[in-house]
């Protein structure tokens, strides 16, 4: 299966061209007879889109900061091979993370079928404790549900598993663990599922560009490598496919273009999704298509715990525009929340004094957040400054889940590459007013307000009071 082997050497980043999937017309009956041979990918990049060589045709997604996993036709059925296994995730240029995943990666790779194919999946568990895997949204059989203990037996370290159902519905899912999910969620165990319509469908509209990632979430104190998996509530790091800004790639598309974006949230709590300079509609969720007669525009859509939103636009204004979590603390990166608030705090005797002690030390946090952004000062090795990423006018100032959808006329069909930062027309950048300032108007006021009342005021209000009487009965 060379094929596949090339496939991943030379899939790097998008460059506009199309992979093409592994057929299975070379590979012999003894092969047939043996699992399907495993496909790796550690590259942070996103790939390039996997058109089908054989099965039923589709239009292939293309996975934020991943990939999708090649399979081989068996008889009419499509075989994956995915693997449970320790990976190492650059979280950002300079930061790596000890995670768990699938397939080299976490999130594992999108696995992309048609509405009707029956589909089979074997699961080799690498992890040191037990595993399984649970077809979040799927209607299929109930032992291939994948809850361990109650559906099936867990795969222990080791074993292989066979999950085998036909994809029922079209639409967009996850994939995990149902076994110790506190820890092996919270390791970056998850996937993306994507079943396309077998036909045209009614509530599924072609598209031009098709996207789709998970958001994920993890605590890993600065200098470290391994999230801290009894965390509930105080995460740092905020990621989209275990990615953090400026790590996160952008969303590179064809001015025109009709653009489907799908997001699933694994993680503990909602993320409002917001875009810059569009309304999309959210056309679906992983329950199914919405009616259109149910659909509104929007350019926040939240997207809940264990939910996946589907939203789609016409990329009709050109530019660079944002698209994060509006959740501000969410587009930070290695934030320590108990940092006590110094705004408007003259701390210019403390400092003297300190540094008497402390030659270098400085005092931060007088004038808000973003001077931190500026100080050029030393972080731990392995981490990844809070806020991050340079645009053409300066920082960003941003971290976390946060990326940039960038629309070009020119952008060819079909081409996902970075087209640089946005040349702004003559005239149609915001800029700095250097005329006269003059006095505002000011709205004439009382001698009296509500707040201090005037003794004369205060003197004319008459206060009874009448105390209670008691009663004995007798």
């Amino acid at each position: 299966m060379n094929s596949r082997r090339q496939f991943l050497r030379g899939a790097g980043a998008i460059t506009g061209g199309i992979a093409a999937a592994v057929s299975a017309a070379s590979v012999s009956k003894v092969a047939l007879a043996a699992l399907p041979e495993i496909v790796s990918q550690t590259s942070p990049e996103t790939q390039r889109p996997l058109t089908p060589e054989n099965g039923r045709p589709y239009r292939p997604v293309v996975t934020l900061n991943g990939w999708t996993l090649p399979w081989r036709m068996n008889q009419g059925v499509k075989e994956f091979h995915l693997v449970a296994e320790p990976v190492v995730r650059e979280m950002a240029p300079g930061f790596n993370a000890r995670l768990w995943g699938y397939n080299g990666q976490s999130p594992g790779p999108t696995i992309e079928v048609v509405e009707g194919d029956r589909v089979r999946i074997f699961v080799t568990n690498r992890l040191p404790e037990h595993t399984s895997v649970h077809w979040h949204g799927q209607r299929l059989p109930n032992g291939m549900d994948g809850v361990s203990g109650l559906t099936q037996r867990s795969i222990q370290p080791g074993k292989t598993f066979v999950y085998e159902f036909i994809a029922r519905r079209p639409g967009t899912f996850m994939y995990h663990p149902h076994a110790d999910e506190m820890a092996q969620m919270a390791m970056g165990m998850m996937g993306m599922w994507i079943t396309h319509p077998k036909a045209p469908h009614p509530l599924i509209d072609e598209v031009d560009r098709d996207f789709c990632f998970l958001l994920n979430a993890y605590n890993i104190d600065p200098g470290s490598a391994t999230p801290k998996i009894m965390t509930m509530w105080d995460f740092n790091l905020w990621s989209w496919n275990s990615r953090v800004f400026p790590g996160i790639d952008t969303l590179n598309v064809r001015q025109h273009d009709k653009v489907r974006i799908r997001v699933g949230n694994l993680t503990m709590t909602n993320h409002p999704l917001h875009l810059h300079g569009h309304e999309f509609i959210v056309t679906g969720t992983d329950g199914g298509a919405i009616p259109k007669t149910a659909r509104w525009p929007e350019v926040t859509t939240d997207i809940a715990v264990g939910q996946m939103r589907q939203i789609e636009f016409i990329a009709d204004e050109e530019g660079d525009w944002a698209i994060h979590c509006h959740k501000s603390h969410h587009t930070m990166n290695a934030m320590g929340h108990d940092v006590p608030t110094m705004i408007g705090a003259d701390q210019r005797d403390l400092v003297e004094k300190i540094n008497h002690l402390i030659p270098d030390y400085m005092a931060m946090g007088e004038r808000g957040m973003a001077d931190m952004g500026e100080m050029k000062m030393p972080i731990p090795d392995n981490t990844v400054p809070m806020m991050g990423g340079e645009g053409p006018f300066g920082g960003l100032e941003m971290g976390g889940m946060f990326s940039v959808l960038k629309v070009r006329r020119h952008q060819p069909h079909g081409d996902y590459k970075d087209p640089g930062w946005y040349q702004h027309p003559v005239g149609s950048v915001a800029r700095e007013y250097n005329g006269p300032l003059t006095e505002p108007a000011r709205a004439q006021t009382q001698a009296t307000s509500l707040a201090h009342p005037s003794a004369s005021a205060a003197s004319s209000i008459d206060v009874q009071i009448q105390k209670p009487r008691h009663h004995t009965d007798h």
